[in-house]
């Protein structure tokens, strides 16, 4: 390809990451040091900021270890199909991720609230509807909401790999005398772990910076760090300098996780590649 046509081509997608990336990252990086380190300073004093990165990991690690386990199932599950079932049961499945986190948490409100669908059914078997519904506004309640539109992301990164998956290594392990569960684990997962660990990854950093959801279901009384910087822009907030750092701290953070799954990725297509 010419370089005059290859200009033309990636010229929409410069100017897109121009407007919508590096120019915003310029106005934070321009107001969280616009002070030197104050901006950074104050973020570390606040009385919230550990509890809420402890928390904010503890989400992050609950939510995306459950959804790779889950997705990684269903992946599995997926790529025995044929295809055209597979295909029929991938848009389904991918579905979640056209909805936005507001409508996610509202959805779960009405299924798994004090007086939704799901939870009332349970308390007609015997379960407290109290004890079921309040637990949708805690943060094993927010991990499980959360896992509603990450486990699509792990089985859409996956199920390519198990797709394309030369299936007669397990068979042969099985013919060997390996059951299936052996086979799976000795042969199937130590060449998938990249792409898995990948996945984890991608959803890791999604759950970190994400708070539409957590807004909508426990409020600004869980303390995240999305959580933490929407106070500090929101109308009691006037700490823009803070939140323009802040901000950055979640980017960092966020942008570590996808350098690692990506490392995670290249290993993996250069030992395809050997």
């Amino acid at each position: 390809m010419k370089r005059a046509t290859f200009a033309v081509l990636a010229a929409p997608a410069a100017l897109a990451g121009v407007l919508f990336f590096v120019l915003p990252l310029g106005a934070l990086v321009v107001d969280a040091f616009g002070e030197g380190g104050g901006a950074f300073a104050r973020v570390f004093a606040l009385p919230t900021f550990w509890p809420s990165l402890a928390g904010s990991a503890l989400l992050t690690l609950v939510a995306a270890s459950v959804s790779t386990l889950v997705g990684l199932a269903v992946a599995v599950h997926l790529a025995s199909l044929p295809e055209r079932p597979r295909t029929l049961l991938s848009f389904v499945i991918a579905l979640p991720l056209t909805f936005s986190g507001l409508i996610v948490a509202y959805g779960f409100i009405l299924g798994w609230g004090r007086a939704g669908f799901f939870t009332q059914l349970l308390a007609m078997a015997g379960a407290d509807a109290a004890i079921v519904g309040g637990a949708l506004f805690t943060p094993v309640g927010l991990a499980f909401a959360s896992s509603y539109y990450l486990i699509p992301r792990v089985v859409m990164a996956l199920l390519p790999v198990l797709v394309n998956f030369d299936r007669t290594q397990l068979i042969a392990a099985e013919s060997l005398g390996a059951t299936r569960a052996q086979a799976f684990r000795q042969v199937l997962l130590p060449q998938i772990a990249g792409p898995v660990a990948g996945a984890a990854c991608l959803v890791a950093a999604v759950v970190f910076g994400a708070y539409g959801t957590a807004l909508a279901l426990v409020g600004t009384q869980l303390r995240i760090l999305p959580l933490q910087l929407y106070s500090l822009v929101s109308e009691t907030g006037s700490d823009f300098p803070a939140a323009a750092a802040l901000a950055l701290l979640i980017t960092a953070a966020c942008s570590v996780m996808m350098a690692v799954g990506e490392a995670f990725g290249s290993r993996h297509e250069r030992h395809l590649a050997a």
